[in-house]
Formats: structure tokens, C-alpha cells, sequence
């Protein structure tokens, strides 16, 4: 935290760089990081609703698709924090090795400049919401909260998983592989209140990306608060505080190695 707070200027400006790095060369710029997701939101809704017949209302006349992008666009997020946050101290060697950086913010540069592309992509989901004639209420107070927790939840993930990734590749690969299975077996595009497995309920409350995808449909959608599903709110933070031991451990062990091995 020292480490962030100190070089947080240099971190931003980094931010704003791994942004401009992804649009250069492109004629659209920066509308990919709003097309690409709009792609993906449209072939799963008229899979879904179309194809499948899976949608519903809410019982606040909600359509489907706010259910839809009310999982997926954090998913967005999440997902490019487990495909590249995790190994991204290969994706900044020169700030290892080069230049004298907290390999702790290497991290926080790649996860403040993913934000940033949730937040633009925040404002389409709300900007959806209003379109489906919902009202402004008390429960989307939650969202901002989620935000943030979001932020520090996976900025952890990242440091810890990053410098084991820097020392072995195996554990990117691996990370890598999970992502396909995490997303069909969280909760991004079904409910999962509607699994009535006792088992499989205990699995999916210490899943952190189901805790998420749960709590902005809770917000935008189900119009409920977050801690009234009590062992999907114990699992997170049993969740949280072991990412967070484990993540200042990996830390200690690895951080002087990290250098040597890039």
C-alpha cells in the first residue's frame, strides 16, 4: 500500500499508456474496448433469450438483457485479470529490471488500466438500465462499493499469482486454462439460486468471480443488498483474507527472486 501511494502519479500515467498501447494502430481506437464487448453480450443474448428461451422478466420489469450485462460486463474485468494480471510481470520486465519500480505496483498499472475499461463500460450498463425504464434507487449505492472491492480483491490476486508465474510459467499456463472452465462454472450466464445442490452451493459461495456477478445483479437487477445472501458474503471474505495472507507471504518469499529470474 506504501509502495502504491508513493508511486501513484507514475502508476497512472502508466495506466493511461497501457491504454493508449492496446488502440494505437487501430482506426477505431478506443471503440474497440466497446465493441468487442458488445459482440460477445449480443451472441450470448440472442442465444439465451432467442435461442434458448432462457430469459425473464424481473419483478421490476427488468428485461433479460439487463440480467445478461449485469454478470458479464464485470466478467469483462475479471476476466482480463486472470488471463493477464496474473502473469503480468512478463508483460512489464523493463520495470523489474530496468528501472527502479515496486514490483507491487508492476500489478496495480495493469489493474488500474483494466478499470478504467470497466468504468467506460459501467457507464453502458447504466446507460442499458435507464433504457429499460429502471428508476435510480438505494441499491445502486452498492455498486461503487463492489468497484472498489473488485479492484483490491484482484489487484491482490495479481501480485501474488504474477511473481509465482515470474518464477515458473507453469503456473500462468495453468491460471490460463482455468479461465473458459471459471466462467461456465460461476454464474456469469445462469443463477445460480436456481442450483438447489447443497454441495455445489458451498463451492459457488467461495467462488470470488460468482460473489461479484452476483452482487452487480443484485444492484441493477434483483434489487436486494448484497449481505442478505449471508454464505455467499461469508465465503468472499473467507476468500478475501486468505488471498490476502497468501499474497503478502508470496511476497516476502519472492519479490527479491523475481528480478533475477526475468
Amino acid at each position: 500500500m506504501r509502495d502504491n501511494w508513493e508511486w501513484r502519479h507514475q502508476i497512472g500515467r502508466l495506466s493511461i499508456f497501457e491504454l493508449v498501447k492496446k488502440s494505437r494502430g487501430a482506426v477505431l481506437s478506443w471503440g474497440w474496448f466497446f465493441i468487442k464487448p458488445a459482440m460477445y453480450i449480443f451472441c450470448f443474448w440472442f442465444a439465451l433469450e432467442m435461442g434458448l428461451r432462457q430469459g425473464a422478466a424481473s419483478a421490476s420489469g427488468a428485461p433479460y438483457i439487463l440480467w445478461l450485462c449485469a454478470g458479464i460486463i464485470p466478467w469483462f474485468f475479471m476476466q482480463d485479470m486472470i488471463n493477464t494480471g496474473t502473469d503480468v510481470l512478463h508483460r512489464y520486465p523493463y520495470l523489474v529490471n530496468k528501472i527502479k519500480f515496486p514490483i507491487s505496483s508492476i500489478s496495480a498499472i495493469y489493474t488500474t488500466a483494466t478499470m478504467l475499461v470497466q468504468l467506460m463500460l459501467m457507464v453502458v450498463l447504466f446507460a442499458i438500465y435507464f433504457l429499460c425504464g429502471q428508476p435510480l434507487d438505494i441499491y445502486l449505492l452498492q455498486v461503487p462499493v463492489l468497484l472498489v472491492l473488485m479492484f483490491v480483491f484482484w489487484d491482490m490476486v495479481s501480485i501474488a499469482f504474477s511473481e509465482l508465474s515470474a518464477v515458473s510459467k507453469d503456473v500462468a499456463n495453468l491460471i490460463q486454462a482455468l479461465s473458459t472452465p471459471v466462467f461456465w462454472l460461476s454464474g456469469v450466464i445462469f443463477s445460480v439460486s436456481n442450483i438447489h445442490v447443497e454441495w455445489i452451493q458451498a463451492v459457488l459461495n467461495i467462488n470470488p468471480v460468482t460473489f461479484f456477478v452476483s452482487a452487480f445483479r443484485a444492484a441493477f437487477y434483483e434489487k436486494t443488498w448484497i449481505w442478505e445472501n449471508a454464505g455467499l458474503c461469508i465465503g468472499f471474505a473467507a476468500v478475501f483474507v486468505i488471498t490476502a495472507v497468501f499474497m503478502v507471504f508470496v511476497y516476502k518469499r519472492l519479490s527479491k527472486e523475481v528480478p533475477d529470474v526475468l
